[in-house]
């Protein structure tokens, strides 16, 4: 029913629990396949990948055009963008199943939906939770969610809107847009970042994109202007 795509980068430790989550899934067929497109990793990701059964794309362009190139090759009607740092809470499962079911109750067309997760942090501190206030906000003001929030896409919607675009940033937070607030709904269940991902800085450059991003700057300008 769901093709799982996660793009990687020396993810090996990340990407076994996340797949980990996945398994209960995978088991009663709600996950048809995981499909892992890296973006040149030195680690183990590859061997964690096929370890798991998963689906092993070495990518050679940009991120956008890589991602919309396993969607086309996905075997499921539903697909799901997600980061390899993030771990779906075991609530995901039925929460999704549920979302895909009144969305296909509801009929084709512009009642098609996507959906996103809550986003989360590991570990207890008032950092924890002060980014994942910052993520709620951006992802409801902007209707930006990040592949650290996930995105669960119909097939047939996914295709309409154009998929992901080769883009120098932003590419999951540009697709949702593209989607737009009247057709993304945020699920209860969360999707908690790793603490060491957590922990990682954005930097200056990814701030100048966001800050673009909300002002609706063409994505394409932003290796210009953000450089």
């Amino acid at each position: 029913m769901i093709s799982v795509i996660l793009p990687t980068r020396d993810d090996e430790t990340a990407l076994a629990y996340a797949l980990a989550a996945l398994v209960p899934a995978a088991a009663d067929g709600t996950i048809r396949e995981v499909i892992v497109v890296d973006l040149g990793s030195t680690d183990g990701t590859a061997a964690v990948a096929d370890a798991a059964g998963c689906r092993f794309v070495a990518a050679r362009g940009p991120l956008g055009a890589e991602l919309a190139s396993a969607a086309d090759s996905a075997r499921s009607d539903w697909l799901l963008f997600i980061s390899p740092r993030v771990v779906l809470e075991p609530s995901w499962q039925r929460e999704a199943q549920e979302f895909i079911d009144r969305t296909l109750m509801a009929g084709g067309g512009r009642r098609l939906r996507a959906a996103a997760f809550r986003h989360a942090r590991a570990g207890y501190g008032w950092r924890e939770r002060m980014g994942e206030f910052g993520a709620a906000l951006r992802a409801r003001l902007l209707f930006a969610p990040y592949h650290e929030e996930g995105l669960l896409v119909p097939r047939r919607l996914y295709r309409e809107v154009g998929g992901h675009r080769a883009l120098p940033a932003f590419v999951d937070a540009d697709l949702a847009r593209r989607i737009g607030r009247s057709r993304l709904t945020f699920l209860r269940a969360r999707a908690v970042l790793s603490g060491e991902a957590a922990d990682a800085p954005r930097g200056a450059k990814a701030f100048v994109r966001l800050v673009l991003f909300a002002l609706r700057v063409p994505p394409r300008l932003f290796g210009r202007l953000a450089a």
